[in-house]
């Protein structure tokens, strides 16, 4: 089958964390290769071409259109930010009462009649349906039987959410795998009032066992995973495709043409964090990376340390010796590869990851990374040749590490195109969306 396809993707958003930019990229990719591309999003924040919004439950009265009406806006004011549209998914609760009855029961939000018609949104069926981060919006989890009863339907997963009682990282936690229940922390996102992840657990159970998907992980550590959760018997074929980047924007530069554009200093020693929320989310550990960036400002007292934390509005603050400036979310992909290529090191201290997009963006850049060796990271970066990995939570560590990358430059040219290297070979966007498209093909002639 060689004809052009019609895709139809579903995601949170169309710009915001990881799995928006994957869902946006493979997006524009398609229709790039002659495909007819459309997304489908809960939240619309940028003007993007073909997209469109998941209709919500339609206000029938005053209050419902009152409480929606807030929490649309609070959502907009944030830009983006998964904060924002968490605040504003909880003032829409207000509008009706079983919104608001399962949010203080603890029980997952699934009321958003819009999923079950979401084939029709398009303005010609789709050939087949492509699934990305369903929580966090109106998405009703109890469609997917519905759904992939009628069409081909591939479900990317880039959190755990999907084989959990609520989380979407379960760091340390095991208990998904039996069915959850006494969770040890409701807070991690997508947070929960009370304890409802057994029945939570139970419901997604019953809910994939009447699915049959086409399930795809970046990484082979969260494919593992899937294997043994719940989500197994819904699963008829299964394929590791990493994240890629777009190469024609994420490439190798000049510093200091970049640091000019930034108004960062050309003779300092510039590292580099991005996350969305920054300082808010607990799995990308801010504080230990400016913990980190603080010791190595006080080693190298002969020299400027600015750290540049990407993905908060802020103003600059002292820590230590070292300068940490706070720089708002950037929804522009080529303004963020400026970041990359202005800095020296790429940091990343996260204690749960199932990929880390971030990551392959900076070493696209042929930017070396220090990274915690936690999750699916040992498979992006190579200890010793495209960075170092340290472990999680650990300030010392990092610091000696990016002290490393700092002074010893055979050590920081060799990773810093060995980075670049793999990025071309691995985390190439036009290769991951021809394994997209060489996938769907494959799924549509049986």
């Amino acid at each position: 089958m060689n004809r052009a396809l019609r895709i139809l993707q579903i995601n949170t958003s169309d710009t915001g964390g990881g799995a928006a930019k994957v869902a946006l990229s493979l997006h524009q990719a398609y229709r790039e290769m002659g495909h007819t591309s459309w997304l489908a999003v809960g939240y619309q924040w940028g003007q993007t071409p073909h997209a469109i919004t998941i209709p919500d439950a339609t206000p029938s009265n005053a209050w419902t259109k009152a409480w929606h009406a807030v929490g649309e806006a609070v959502s907009r004011l944030g830009g983006g930010q998964q904060r924002a549209a968490g605040i504003g998914q909880r003032l829409r609760r207000f509008a009706e009462p079983r919104h608001f009855l399962d949010w203080w029961r603890g029980i997952e939000d699934f009321n958003a009649p819009g999923t079950w018609h979401v084939l029709e949104l398009p303005p010609e069926p789709p050939d087949l349906l492509h699934c990305h981060r369903l929580h966090s919006f109106p998405f009703d989890l109890r469609a997917l039987p519905h759904l992939s009863e009628r069409i081909p339907t591939v479900v990317t997963l880039h959190d755990a959410w999907m084989l959990s009682g609520h989380c979407g990282q379960s760091f340390d936690c095991e208990r998904w795998k039996t069915g959850c229940g006494l969770c040890p922390d409701l807070s991690i996102h997508p947070p929960i009032r009370r304890d409802a992840t057994a029945f939570n657990w139970l419901r997604k159970q019953e809910i994939y066992a009447r699915s049959r998907l086409y399930v795809a992980t970046p990484s082979h550590w969260l494919m593992r995973r899937v294997e043994q959760s719940m989500l197994a018997p819904a699963v008829l074929e299964a394929r590791v495709i990493p994240n890629g980047v777009d190469r024609s924007i994420f490439r190798p530069g000049s510093r200091e043409e970049a640091r000019d554009r930034l108004g960062l200093p050309r003779d300092a020693r510039v590292l580099l964090f991005a996350a969305t929320p920054l300082r808010s989310n607990v799995s990308k550990d801010f504080e230990t990376v400016r913990a980190a960036a603080s010791r190595v400002a006080d080693r190298l007292e002969d020299e400027q340390v600015i750290l540049v934390a990407l993905g908060e509005s802020a103003p600059p603050e002292r820590s230590g010796r070292c300068l940490v400036r706070f720089v708002p979310f950037e929804p522009n992909p080529r303004e963020v590869a400026t970041f990359y290529q202005a800095a020296d090191v790429y940091v990343h201290a996260s204690l749960a990851e199932t990929f880390g997009l971030a990551i392959a963006e900076a070493m696209a850049c042929g930017i070396p990374v220090v990274a915690t060796s936690v999750g699916a990271i040992p498979e992006v970066v190579d200890h010793g040749q495209t960075g170092l990995l340290v472990p999680p939570k650990d300030p010392a560590s990092m610091a000696d590490a990016i002290e490393r990358l700092l002074t010893d430059e055979a050590l920081h040219r060799r990773c810093a195109t060995r980075a670049a290297e793999k990025a071309s070979e691995r985390y190439d966007l036009r290769q991951q969306a021809k394994a997209y498209l060489d996938w769907y093909r494959e799924i549509l002639d049986r």
